[in-house]
């Protein structure tokens, strides 16, 4: 395959209509924000925000680009967008992304990543402007043999948890649609490509969803209280979430050229001195906040979770010439500056910055 160089992602992004499912979470408006950035016209389709201390909210992404609020669920509405905005590209990341929630809402999980893909498909299938269809799903979709290599792309899927089961569920019915009626080899009768995206534990600004390790972190700095943690042995892929973003997006450019040749699944994983144990996030986080102190609350009733886990990300670094660019150290330090300084700063323009200090 030949990386063509042609235009640089401004370039190439600027003037294109871009759909991103699930713009207004975590790693929905971090896409959104440098969507805006590259100057690409940005239709978001999601639930209404989290929290309103979220990185959409404090950005005011609302009034930066069109804001649909609605469920991926919802097979109509989803419908109408696609024929109304006529979008080329499209990144779908709405999902129900939490392991220990997908053990209370079985069901839901099932259908929001299953069903909700589904739908997307079928309109990326239906809708003849989409050129490329990028969709989200995880490196827990693998079938987790604890092993210390990385799985690749080509590695069986599985999934203990409803949560990953159905993101390797998902993914088997993203292969399924390529096979059966996206399929590259017949590239010039339909003009369409698409690709799964796996990525490993993603932190920066923002996010404050539940059991999820740095927003915990946060919220017990803010509360000067213990920072609560189990499993502190437990290692995980931590990155940034300018790092996986940047490769979904040179992603989406070669498959818009090169359709035939970037179809497919792709790994977006740290370098292996960031893959690290729940301790060392924590006590680091500690450090660059100034203060704090943790607890250890694991005990034997709590919901299973994988302990380790890597990528082999090979694929996006020889094809995509992707690499990660920041270790864990700095990648916190993105993150703790963006929580220490959201209430105060322009946001927006913080991100931006990061934004622009990442792509030099």
């Amino acid at each position: 395959m030949d990386i063509n160089n042609k235009y640089s992602l401004k370039g190439f992004y600027r003037g294109k209509t871009v759909l991103v499912t699930g713009h207004t979470g975590f790693k929905g408006s971090w896409l959104s924000i440098w969507l805006k950035k590259l100057g690409a016209k940005v239709i978001g389709y999601g639930l209404d925000p989290y929290t309103t201390n979220g990185n959409f909210v404090v950005c005011n992404l609302e009034n930066k680009m069109v804001d649909i609020r609605a469920d991926i669920r919802d097979e109509e509405k989803l419908k109408y967008i696609f024929n109304k905005y006529k979008p080329e590209i499209v990144f779908h990341l709405a999902a129900q992304p939490l392991v220990r929630l997908s053990y209370k809402i079985p069901k839901e999980t099932y259908d929001v990543n299953v069903i909700g893909s589904f739908n997307v498909l079928e309109c990326i299938k239906n809708t003849n402007s989409v050129k490329v269809g990028v969709i989200i799903t995880t490196d827990k979709c693998y079938k987790n043999k604890e092993q210390i290599w990385g799985y690749r792309e080509t590695d069986p899927l599985g999934g203990y948890d409803p949560y990953s089961s159905s993101k390797a569920c998902a993914e088997i019915l993203i292969d399924s649609y390529r096979n059966s009626f996206i399929n590259p080899n017949k590239y010039k009768e339909h003009g369409k490509a698409i690709s799964s995206v796996r990525t490993g534990n993603v932190i920066g600004g923002g996010d404050w969803s539940k059991n999820r390790l740095i927003p915990d972190c946060i919220r017990s700095l803010y509360s000067n209280k213990k920072i609560e943690i189990r499993n502190p042995n437990s290692i995980r892929p931590w990155q940034h979430v300018l790092e996986p973003l940047y490769g979904y997006l040179l992603l989406g450019k070669q498959m818009y050229f090169h359709g035939v040749n970037y179809s497919g699944a792709w790994n977006f994983g740290p370098d292996f001195e960031s893959i690290v144990t729940v301790e060392t996030i924590v006590n680091t986080i500690i450090d660059k906040w100034g203060s704090g102190t943790w607890i250890d609350l694991s005990h034997k009733k709590e919901p299973h979770e994988a302990t380790l886990l890597n990528l082999d990300c090979t694929k996006a670094k020889t094809y995509l010439h992707w690499k990660p660019k920041l270790n864990i150290e700095e990648a916190l330090a993105y993150t703790v500056y963006w929580y220490k300084n959201y209430k105060n700063e322009n946001i927006y323009k913080l991100c931006l910055d990061q934004i622009n200090e990442y792509s030099k």
